[in-house]
């Protein structure tokens, strides 16, 4: 098979969805699983929806519609504010949406009403990483006027952490966004169904200590797919954290200087090439390129198998040392991937996307899936040593 490729591991994804739908569950939270990094992915949508997510989220309409097509008729929420110029295609096509601005909601309604159809929306709270939100002084009107418009339904409140800032959800936020759902329901007379207290980076705070208060939603992609939580990129307990996996072919290998030569100035990207005359040099090094680089990839996020180490990367070429295992050309060479290179991976058109429903040496997943990675078959060195790495 060629690379570069994504292999989607959907059992494991699966089985990630399932633990943490039953952990959270059982705190009184439900999970909207996210599919943007997936490019709404239908093929992992549906282990989502199958592992008892009450809703897919995603940031892009363009995913949603594709996801709408496909058949997908589960509950869809669109995560990111909507843009003023898609309102129409949000209410024809997603449940609900995440808003913070007021001229929004309202073309929101003006295309409900012109659908026929009713659009749920969520306010989103401004408690301090600086992305979207309303401010909590701001909050009463927003709701007042949100209230006022034919065609909405207002579902709920919500809020977003760490992603901009690195704001960590806390007690203090998160109790803040409780009172605020408390205060409205008594100023307005209203129910509020949903407290969405932000994403995986909530984690900690939600199997912690700490009364949960009011929220009972949170928006899940990275734990999922990843099986770490974003805050520290910590693994999390009983999930796998291979379900996604990067592999690239080998496109040269030989033994080279380690230092560049030549008057050296700035590369393609903008850095300069750092010169180590600290210590004793060794004279060369076996190194391999395979062929994929920043336009598929965030190389700064690929974790390279046992041995290897990522010298840099260009556009079409990752450069590794291979240390005393010099691949041949056409050997594979399997990476981990974080959020920052799924994501850009994922949307590379020259990166294949592979889904594993049943790999060659399956087999069922541990009660603690990282102590066991060292034993999976699938990340052993073939027969040949050649051909996967």
């Amino acid at each position: 098979m060629s690379g570069p490729r994504l292999e989607i591991d959907l059992g494991r994804i699966r089985h990630n969805a399932c633990v943490l739908v039953e952990r959270l569950g059982s705190l009184g939270i439900e999970v909207t699983g996210v599919t943007k990094a997936m490019l709404g992915s239908v093929e992992v949508a549906r282990e989502l929806m199958a592992a008892g997510v009450t809703s897919l989220g995603d940031s892009r309409i363009e995913n949603i519609e594709a996801m709408r097509t496909a058949g997908l008729d589960g509950h869809m929420t669109l995560i990111r504010s909507p843009m003023l110029s898609q309102a129409d295609r949000v209410v024809a096509h997603a449940d609900a949406s995440l808003n913070s601005e007021l001229a929004v909601i309202e073309a929101l309604s003006a295309a409900a009403c012109h659908r026929g159809r009713v659009h749920a929306v969520v306010l989103m709270v401004e408690l301090g990483d600086l992305r979207e939100g309303i401010l909590a002084g701001d909050l009463d009107d927003a709701v007042r006027a949100t209230l006022a418009l034919p065609g909405i339904v207002l579902r709920g409140i919500g809020t977003n952490l760490a992603c901009q800032s690195g704001v960590t959800p806390d007690h203090r936020n998160m109790d803040e966004l409780s009172r605020l759902a408390d205060a409205i329901e008594e100023r307005f007379a209203i129910a509020l169904d949903v407290v969405s207290g932000g994403n995986s980076a909530n984690l900690g705070w939600a199997f912690g200590p700490s009364p949960l208060g009011r929220v009972n939603n949170l928006r899940l992609g990275e734990s999922i797919l990843l099986g770490v939580e974003p805050l520290r990129r910590q693994c999390i307990d009983g999930l796998f954290t291979d379900a996604i996996t990067l592999v690239a072919e080998v496109i040269e290998a030989k033994t080279k200087p380690t230092q560049p030569w030549g008057e050296i100035n700035q590369t393609a990207f903008g850095s300069a090439t750092a010169i180590d005359n600290s210590g004793p040099q060794l004279a060369s090094t076996s190194r391999a390129i395979v062929g994929v680089g920043r336009q598929d990839v965030d190389a700064d996020g690929l974790t390279p198998p046992k041995g290897f180490t990522i010298l840099g990367a260009s556009s079409d070429h990752l450069v590794l040392d291979a240390g005393r295992h010099l691949p041949v050309v056409g050997a594979e060479v399997r990476f981990g991937v974080d959020y920052s290179a799924l994501l850009r991976a994922m949307t590379s058109p020259y990166v294949a996307k592979v889904y594993l429903t049943d790999k060659p040496g399956a087999w069922d997943p541990p009660a603690n899936p990282q102590a066991a990675m060292r034993d999976r078959p699938d990340t052993a060195e073939a027969a040949d040593g050649a051909s996967l790495i």
